[in-house]
């Protein structure tokens, strides 16, 4: 019997009385079986004794004691009472009980007990409030190690324990292994029972590793197993990725672009990088083989090039007169891509379209008919691409440009699209792109089902951006740096956290700052201010007006983070920069060096850090490697919240961390596909 299959209800069991009975389903505990499998979140090593005089030492003492007296703290209602303990060596500790007002009866004077907790000076006495008491006559925790469970008010560890102990004698023994014998034997997993007995009863701090392990292990499986499962469901293949650094050599690749990609790419005044060449043959590898839609995740730091492998993609699906389409998460960066695209793409025939929610009827209705009709190769927009009127005449390719920014159902929707315009009712090719850089980690995780390629550093001739630390109050410094970059016939950018300025707040603002800087600190310099609050159309004639080289200063919110590309802007300037979280800082500092001059990026910063504002803060000083700043942002953040994981589906997993259980995770998944090869590849 699995574990999964003891459904008896969890009052059948000594203990678990109406009250405990709520208070566990709380917590989403209604069987026995959910009982065995609510593990312990660490341990107490109780195995060895201490004295009260060691208090200081350690953060919790074990001390063998006799309740000699009771004592009251307070009157009336808030009344409480206080156990006064001495130990062996005659060295005395109030213990006050708040809310705990039954361990009078418990424990009267003259009982042997075990104290364990934390100890402090306080009143002229030593005390501990956060403390667990047993009977020193009856303890069966004496020289043991103990679990210690999450647990919800009106739970103490204790009478967790007794219940689950009494559940584990009564139900462990006969229960069965999910993994298979052989998967055990391989990567020495206990048996399900000997598990149980680890994690709930264990004998030392060894067993609780190896217990640790194997249920780490088995989450860690059947999560990759499901993702492998699904990608040979959809795509005939389990997906790869690459295990390379950004350190390794790249290897000469043999390069062959289809006829448009070469037609396209004699017209560049540069060549391709390597990395640019591997992933553009992976890419039509899965393309011209028709074999398997290809659902592929590119990811690349800022300014690596996705941009232009993604329109060799195009290339290639246009060259089977196939329709493509990029949806990106802002019309600004829309119409950017549209732009870039014009210049690169239509001078080798292919047509291209634009449509976003502001396209008026008249041009929208016109647009969609051409679209339908099939006189339209490559449709570039926000989430209009996906509307409920805009009808595809063969979409062959979805490309989904800063991923994070899209949930999972909005990619489905556009999918369903491609779905829909196929004759053969064939699912589209799906390129994901992202420049936030994700964690080899996260990647097995999040995107596990996906081919992965990586684009590693920037094109040729590309200097790494310096950065500079300065504190609130040297802004002038800054400002004087920026005038002579100006001078030299640069630009700047000034972003800020803040759109208009709040009375709860003291922080600067975007519109404040435009004010000053443009009024105070750079008088007579031409400058504009960006953010989400302007029209659409303003904001496209701010930036047209920045990219010709009329406004030198550009002031603006986080709106300016993607997509933004103008060569001549040399310094990026973010004040409040403890303000923004790393993936931010490192893509506003990645709107700077792309061209061939020094760029430098300045993070003015309040005084008043937090440990993990001053880490952020650090990190970007010391490195512009986006892998590398991504990894110690999933140390300090979690994986929760580092790239939109939340919005691409990500599951949080209930026992294993895919960063700190890393290790684990490779090697589940290493057994998850050996096992799906042999059920489905068995000749290969």
């Amino acid at each position: 019997m699995f574990i999964s299959e003891i459904r008896i209800p969890i009052n059948r069991l000594k203990g678990a009385g109406k009250t405990t009975e709520t208070l566990l389903a709380g917590m989403g505990i209604h069987t026995v079986g959910d009982l065995l499998c609510f593990w312990p979140r660490t341990w107490d090593d109780r195995t060895e004794f201490h004295t009260l005089n060691q208090f200081e030492s350690r953060a919790k003492i074990q001390v063998k004691c006799t309740v000699i007296a009771h004592d009251w703290i307070g009157f009336g209602r808030m009344k409480t009472l206080k156990l006064i303990v001495e130990d062996e060596t005659g060295r005395r500790a109030a213990l006050p009980c708040f809310n705990r007002p039954f361990l009078e009866k418990q424990y009267q004077e003259g009982t042997k007990c075990v104290v364990y907790g934390s100890f402090y000076w306080k009143y002229g006495e030593l005390q501990s409030t956060n403390f667990e008491i047993e009977s020193g006559d009856e303890n069966p925790s004496l020289a043991r190690i103990l679990p210690v469970y999450p647990l919800t008010e009106g739970l103490s560890q204790l009478k967790m324990r007794k219940l689950i102990l009494t559940a584990v004698r009564e139900y462990a023994k006969g229960i069965s292994s999910e993994l298979s014998e052989e998967i055990r034997r391989e990567y020495k997993i206990p048996s399900k029972a000997d598990i149980i007995f680890f994690m709930h009863t264990p004998k030392n701090i060894a067993e609780t590793e190896k217990g640790r392990y194997a249920v780490i292990f088995e989450e860690f499986f059947f999560f990759e197993y499901a993702l492998g499962k699904r990608s040979i469901e959809r795509r005939g293949k389990l997906p790869c990725y690459e295990n390379k650094t950004a350190n390794d050599k790249e290897t000469e690749i043999i390069f062959k672009p289809t006829g448009l990609q070469s037609v396209i790419l004699q017209r560049l005044p540069f060549d391709l990088t390597q990395a640019q060449k591997k992933v553009i043959t992976e890419i039509n590898s899965n393309i011209l083989s028709e074999t398997s839609p290809m659902a592929r995740l590119l990811q690349g730091d800022v300014g690596s090039g996705k941009t232009l492998v993604a329109f060799l993609a195009v290339a290639a699906v246009t060259a089977q007169k196939k329709q493509s389409a990029l949806i990106v998460p802002t019309e600004l960066l829309a119409r950017q891509h549209a732009e870039t695209a014009a210049a690169i793409l239509e001078p080798a025939g292919i047509r291209i379209a634009f449509l976003s929610g502001n396209i008026k009827s008249a041009g929208r209705e016109l647009l969609l008919k051409e679209l339908k009709r099939g006189n339209i190769d490559f449709i570039i927009g926000t989430h209009a691409l996906f509307s409920k009127d805009v009808e595809y005449n063969n979409l062959a390719l979805v490309i989904i440009d800063e991923q994070h920014r899209f949930g999972v159902l909005q990619r489905a929707a556009l999918i369903e699209k491609g779905r829909e315009s196929s004759p053969e009712k064939r699912s589209p090719h799906l390129l994901m792109m992202s420049a936030t850089p994700i964690p080899r980690t996260l990647a097995l995780s999040v995107f596990g089902d996906l081919d992965v390629s990586t684009i590693y550093g920037s094109p040729p001739g590309r200097k790494p951006v310096i950065t500079h630390l300065a504190r609130k109050g040297n802004e002038q410094k800054v400002y004087d740096f920026v005038r002579r970059e100006i001078s030299a016939g640069h630009q700047a950018y000034f972003v800020y956290p803040l759109i208009s300025t709040s009375e709860n707040t003291a922080l600067k603002s975007a519109e404040q700052m435009f004010r000053d800087l443009s009024g105070k600190f750079f008088p007579g310099i031409p400058s504009a201010i960006i953010h989400s609050k302007i029209s659409e159309e303003e904001q496209r004639t701010i930036m047209r007006r920045f990219k010709a080289g009329e406004v030198k200063i550009l002031v603006a919110t986080s709106v300016i983070e993607v997509g933004v590309d103008i060569p001549n802007a040399t310094c990026m300037v973010i004040e409040q920069a403890e303000r923004f979280g790393l993936a931010a800082l490192h893509q506003l500092r990645g709107r700077v060096g792309r061209g061939m001059d020094q760029s430098y990026c300045f993070l003015i910063y309040n005084d008043k850090l937090t440990e993990d504002g001053k880490a952020r803060l650090k990190i970007m000083k010391e490195t512009t490697d986006g892998f590398k700043i991504a990894e110690e942002d999933l140390k300090i953040r979690g994986p929760g919240e580092i790239a939109g994981i939340i919005q691409s589906g990500y599951s949080t997993f209930k026992n294993g961390d895919p960063v700190r259980d890393s290790a684990i995770l490779n090697e589940a998944r290493t057994a998850a596909f050996t096992l799906l090869e042999k059920e489905h590849f068995p000749q290969s």
